[in-house]
């Protein structure tokens, strides 16, 4: 280890000391939970970067995701022709690409996997995965069933995740509502982890198997960074119990892909609409601050600048680092990832280590839509616990973020150059 694997591992216990300081209540604190859950998270990641027969591993299912990713392109190109054709290259008739189109080269990859991710369902593979990593997190870290069964769909699905525990939503407590929340704000969707395959794919190879690896990190850091800022103070319903998903089966396999595709559509429709409105808010943010030669991207880096040094960035990329973390924050992870991919293409990050821990760390739904989403939707189910909801809806914001700068300071822990480079070049 060299003095940045040390910065990242002592990183990990500054960032949980920020969300104690933090906390609604510092003398409740459930340090099994906390305990746990960070040894978890060093667990999978030494397993990642550092086991033995893990790399051989790790590009196995790195290599899987990006043929399967490569067989979803088919669709959109049918439907779009040339325009759908990767840039630098040309279609099958010999026609020019015209280069990167985000809503037609990328966006419609979420489509398919929604529809993939309705076939596992609908086969019964999705449930076995989310009842087990469920078991694990239940009898290990010592919380209820019901969130830890949302936090485990979460790994894989967004918002839709609360419907699996939607018997039991009406009578959690506070706390149970915020890690449910930063759960889902902390990890991604399967279908929008493959969007960022495809932005991410050529400058840095094994992206996929990073992202996987990422997304399942952050539910046990979503729950120690929740139970820290919203610490348990009552009697959850499902205290240690195992709880089965509430999940209506289609009548087919056709019926499951049409329904996980019209799913995937309107998360498509949602995803547009948020870049730009947001985008657009944010270049009038920037119009605004550029009479005093500022802009908001440029503030909000200096705000996150601490934090990229203290998971393990090197102070020289961290400027960069932060500003991609604060453009997260406010305008989603979508153009926080094209532009690590824009940095890793024309080599602004001048250390290996950065582009790892940077994607890392992006992996989440950690942003100011996401918030309004996940709150606006568990509240439609239970409008009953509505006020409650939206109460611990900034925490969990921040436990969700806290949480996937976690999982970038965890990366940044078990990072070693020597195998990176094994890795991506692959």
């Amino acid at each position: 280890m060299d003095i940045y694997n040390l910065i990242s591992f002592f990183g990990i216990f500054m960032l949980m000391a920020f969300a104690w300081a933090c906390s609604a209540d510092r003398r409740m604190m459930n340090w099994r939970c906390i305990a746990t859950g960070a040894g978890m998270q060093l667990v999978l990641g030494a397993v990642v970067f550092r086991a033995p027969g893990s790399t051989a591993a790790f590009l196995w299912v790195n290599g899987l995701a990006v043929k399967v990713l490569g067989a979803a392109t088919a669709g959109q190109k049918f439907l779009f022709g040339p325009l759908a054709a990767e840039p630098a290259t040309t279609t099958a008739s010999g026609e020019p690409s015209v280069g990167f189109i985000l809503a037609i080269q990328a966006l419609p990859i979420i489509v398919f996997v929604a529809a993939l991710m309705g076939l596992l369902y609908y086969w019964g593979i999705m449930q076995v995965i989310i009842r087990a990593f469920a078991r694990l997190f239940t009898r290990l870290m010592g919380i209820s069933g019901a969130e830890s069964l949302c936090a485990a769909s979460n790994i894989f699905v967004g918002i839709e995740s609360a419907t699996t525990i939607r018997p039991y939503l009406a009578r959690m407590t506070r706390s149970e509502f915020c890690t449910i929340l930063a759960a889902g704000m902390a990890t991604v969707a399967s279908s929008t982890l493959g969007l960022y395959v495809l932005f991410l794919g050529k400058a840095f190879p094994t992206i996929a198997g990073h992202l996987i690896s990422a997304s399942i990190m952050s539910a046990p850091a979503a729950i120690v960074m929740s139970k820290i800022l919203v610490p348990e103070d009552g009697q959850p319903l499902t205290l240690g119990q195992k709880v089965e998903l509430a999940y209506e089966r289609e009548s087919s396999a056709i019926e499951s892909i049409i329904n996980g595709a019209m799913a995937g559509v309107k998360l498509l429709v949602g995803v547009c609409a948020l870049l730009i409105a947001f985008l657009g808010l944010i270049a009038l943010a920037d119009l605004a601050l550029g009479q005093a030669n500022l802009s908001l991207t440029m503030l909000l880096g200096k705000v996150m600048w601490p934090f990229a040094v203290v998971i393990g960035v090197p102070p020289g990329d961290a400027t960069a680092a932060g500003a991609m973390l604060g453009e997260r924050l406010i305008a989603t992870e979508v153009p926080a990832y094209m532009h690590l991919a824009q940095a890793i293409g024309d080599g602004s990050l001048a250390h290996p280590r950065s582009p790892v821990i940077i994607a890392y760390a992006l992996c989440g739904f950690a942003h100011v839509a996401s918030m309004a989403i996940f709150v606006g939707g568990i509240a439609a189910l239970v409008p009953e616990r509505r006020k409650d909801v939206a109460a611990v809806g900034p925490r969990a914001l921040l436990a969700a973020t806290l949480a996937c700068f976690m999982t970038g300071a965890v990366a940044g822990t078990w990072f070693h150059a020597a195998e990176t480079v094994i890795r991506t070049s692959g």
